[in-house]
């Protein structure tokens, strides 16, 4: 995704996500500013320095160097990935089926399960509602997954047929889900709204018409 870079951040994860990709783009443009000095250098220059490429000094640093530089980019990845898996008591658990090809949640409200399915609005029924209500063509579905905004969710997510993947950008958000195992993933939304996500594993025929759409209140 490179319209923006990213989306809006609305969730810790993908602020968390933003900040990584910050850092790890700081030491690319270093290493390719470098590079692209030393090249610019050597097809300009008329001599040839025997004693700079035969250095042994210089060797022993351009093999420590990116060494450093790795583990600089490998602790905060592995950090990041450590902290993503953490549940810190989510407050709300939201049970995630997805089907060919449409979506079914269901949200655990004192020990009681209400289940619905949530399928993608057709153009003609979104033509025939009001101009305010009419929502983003192919995204826009007849029943929301509807989260507290504030709390931790934790959304576990399962298959009935095929894997799919649930995925809504705008929260960092994308957990596989496959038929016969049950992923989890905790998000927390930022600030009320409309999110919108769509399956991103190749499901069928219909996999371009089960999109997302959750509503943090």
């Amino acid at each position: 995704m490179f319209y923006n870079i990213f989306l809006n951040s609305s969730s810790i994860t993908i602020s968390v996500m933003e900040e990584f990709h910050d850092y790890t783009n700081l030491f690319l443009t270093m290493i390719i500013t470098f590079l692209l000095i030393v090249i610019t250098r050597l097809m300009t220059s008329e001599f040839t320095n025997y004693k700079f490429k035969e250095n042994t000094n210089l060797e022993i640093i351009w093999t420590i160097l990116p060494i450093t530089i790795l583990l600089m980019i490998a602790y905060p990845s592995l950090y990041y990935l450590y902290l993503f898996d953490m549940s810190m008591n989510p407050s709300i658990s939201v049970k995630v089926f997805g089907a060919q090809w449409y979506w079914i949640y269901e949200n655990f409200d004192m020990n009681q399960g209400n289940s619905y399915s949530s399928y993608m609005v057709s153009d003609t029924e979104l033509l025939k509602g009001k101009m305010c209500n009419m929502g983003w063509r192919l995204l826009q579905t007849d029943t929301r997954l509807v989260v507290p905004y504030g709390t931790e969710v934790q959304c576990l997510t399962t298959s009935l047929d095929v894997i799919h993947s649930f995925s809504i950008p705008e929260m960092g958000i994308k957990v596989d889900a496959i038929p016969g195992r049950l992923n989890s993933v905790n998000f927390k939304v930022n600030k009320p709204g409309l999110y919108y996500g769509q399956c991103a594993e190749i499901c069928g025929t219909g996999h371009s018409f089960m999109p997302i759409c959750m509503e943090a209140i």
